[in-house]
């Protein structure tokens, strides 16, 4: 009895720390569902904002992160994927390549204002795109590149090594082998980890501070190159820097409802994307 006390107390403490943070996520959401909800209503999502954000709806914002999004799905994952195939499959398992691991395992680590400064530096500066869809759709990708790499990566390495002897054995190609034994396989962990990295940088608010984001910019992007309203950033600005704060609570918490369910929507997306191939592809 005695030698299993540390045991029962390790384990009473583990389970009292999960539920305290468990109890804690869902009384945040719970107090954003229970104030955003009355805010949440069509003209707010799709009217334009009024009286310098503390009145109308936040239409903009909406465009604006989902243009973010798409833009860093559509340069982040072929790039985060491609990186992923050539480190796992093709590179040679060398002391330089260990070293591109261990760059790609502490970029993961840094934190998004240094990626916001480099993408001001890089993107908004040197190569002049200004302060746009383009250089903040760039920021963010180079934010999740590292997450998506080493996702894709792991996934990868957990696709049995006999299905590419036996494909190869057979007299398949290389790129045959990855593209039919290799990649089916570990899709639904690729395209999960890439999802979840993408859902973290819909919801950053440094990295879109220095490239793209706007408080009040009452119209829809046309281009690329337009800077637009994001939904991180005018929550910040609605909870932190506005006058009258008090007033646009009703505000704060409902552009902080939507926030959560496109997140949710994209979470909800990897988890549907993943039991889909892995119904389809077991090995």
């Amino acid at each position: 009895m005695s030698a299993n006390l540390p045991e029962r107390i390790a384990y009473l403490l583990l389970r009292l720390v999960t539920y305290s943070m468990v109890g804690l996520v869902g009384y945040i959401l719970f107090d954003i569902i229970r104030h955003g909800s009355p805010a949440l209503t069509w003209e707010f999502l799709s009217t334009m904002p009024r009286r310098s954000g503390a009145a109308g709806g936040i239409l903009p914002a909406i465009a604006g992160t989902l243009a973010l999004v798409a833009g860093t799905i559509a340069v982040a994952l072929p790039l985060g994927i491609g990186t992923a195939i050539f480190l796992s499959e093709y590179a040679r398992r060398d002391r330089f390549t260990e070293i591109i691991r261990l760059a790609i395992v502490t970029l993961a680590g840094v934190p998004s204002i240094v990626y916001g400064l480099f993408g001001l530096g890089l993107f908004v500066i040197f190569l002049g795109f200004g302060a746009s869809i383009l250089a903040g759709s760039l920021t963010l990708a180079c934010m999740v590149l590292p997450t998506i790499i080493v996702a894709s990566e792991e996934s990868l390495r957990a696709v049995p090594r006999g299905l590419r002897e036996a494909s190869l054995a057979l007299g398949a190609t290389k790129w045959q082998t990855i593209r039919t034994n290799v990649l089916p396989y570990a899709m639904s962990g690729m395209i999960t980890g890439s999802i979840l990295g993408i859902g973290r940088a819909a919801g950053e608010t440094a990295p879109i501070l220095l490239t793209v984001a706007a408080f009040y910019l009452p119209k829809l992007p046309k281009s690329v190159f337009d800077q637009v309203m994001a939904l991180p950033y005018h929550l910040y600005i609605l909870a932190t820097q506005h006058p009258d704060a008090v007033r646009v609570r009703p505000m704060q918490y409902g552009t902080a409802l939507v926030l959560l369910l496109l997140v949710l929507g994209l979470s909800l997306g990897a988890v549907f994307v993943r039991i889909h191939f892995r119904k389809k592809y077991r090995w």
